[in-house]
């Protein structure tokens, strides 16, 4: 993981508003000289940060830029949730917040760790896939909590954080949310975010589970080319000036960490109603990979254990634990 130093922060936080600064005002801020200034700006660029320079005119970010907080994030969190925070990380690049928090909690760390990334260099999808993590433009978030029973005890769970997630999005103003089983975030037919939960832990005994959380802001158009489904993010359903990123990270985690400790109290069964009334994927046809096997029908919902309910062609409802699922295009 990358760490920034003083200078560098100072740097990007003169530069965050998006215009351009001279080299000599730069070298002024810093107490560097200008040559200095340029070293530093070349060493932003290790953690994706486009910086234009222009004769004349100096240094200016490609973009406005608001930097992850954590004095901010957790003044905007709810009694409830500031309450329940054990502790708070924020890295400017890092390759898997997930990945850090596994690590954390084999190590025996307390529960209710978050960690929050910039950027991530190898950011985690579902069945191996990487998340595109550029820097300071999204949410890389992930929740490191502790169970006292074991992982069958938590069963669903990534189902109730979908909903928590639902309820935050709500909260920010947004209409249309809705869930894709077992772990998208969707507006209007686009995946908006993705959850990703990591559960360790034997039978009989205790566990401990890394929630991540994925949640598109603003993806730059040139990094969405490997990207195989429909898309969308903050930016384009409400405006680039209608959000903060702390302000966002905050409403998140007001409605993930309660939502999370309650879990093996509540159980899925106080969440389902709910989610249902988000599935975006009642009634549609779809094809479920499984492996490499690709079987074809219509969803029916869910069960009472989080389950997929399919209807296949010959009328038979099949039940799913997991599973890729994609829409099929009517014919």
């Amino acid at each position: 993981m990358l760490i920034f130093t003083d200078t560098q922060k100072t740097l990007l936080s003169l530069l965050a508003d998006g215009h351009f600064h001279s080299g000599t005002v730069l070298a002024a801020a810093l107490n560097i000289s200008r040559s200095a200034v340029w070293k530093q700006i070349e060493s932003l660029a290790e953690y994706g940060i486009e910086i234009i320079a222009v004769s004349g005119k100096g240094y200016k970010l490609t973009r406005p830029l608001e930097l992850l907080s954590e004095t901010q994030i957790t003044a905007g969190l709810t009694q409830q949730a500031a309450a329940l925070l054990s502790k708070l990380e924020i890295y400017p690049q890092i390759d898997s917040t997930n990945r850090y928090l596994v690590e954390c909690a084999q190590h025996q760390a307390n529960s209710s760790q978050v960690c929050f990334a910039e950027s991530q260099t190898a950011g985690k999808g579902r069945r191996g896939r990487q998340w595109v993590s550029p820097f300071g433009c999204n949410i890389y978030l992930s929740i490191l909590w502790q169970f006292q029973n074991d992982p069958a005890s938590i069963s669903g769970l990534s189902l109730a954080v979908g909903v928590a997630v639902i309820r935050a999005l709500r909260e920010l103003g947004l209409t249309d949310i809705g869930l894709k089983w077992p772990n998208d975030i969707y507006w209007t037919d686009k995946k908006l975010g993705g959850i990703l939960i990591e559960v360790s832990g034997e039978a009989g005994g205790s566990c401990s589970a890394v929630i991540g959380l994925g949640l598109n802001l603003y993806l730059p158009v040139k990094e969405t080319a490997g990207i195989t489904q429909p898309w969308t993010d903050l930016e384009q359903i409400i405006g680039s000036t209608n959000y903060s990123r702390n302000h966002v990270a905050s409403v998140l985690l007001s409605h993930l960490l309660p939502v999370t400790a309650n879990f093996e109290t509540d159980t899925l069964n106080h969440y389902l109603a709910e989610w249902r009334s988000c599935d975006v994927m009642l009634n549609k046809a779809v094809s479920i990979y499984i492996g490499n096997q690709a079987i074809d029908g219509v969803v029916m919902g869910i069960d009472d254990n989080g389950m997929l309910l399919l209807k296949n062609s010959a009328g038979e409802i099949k039940t799913f634990a997991s599973g890729e699922v994609s829409f099929r295009a009517a014919t």
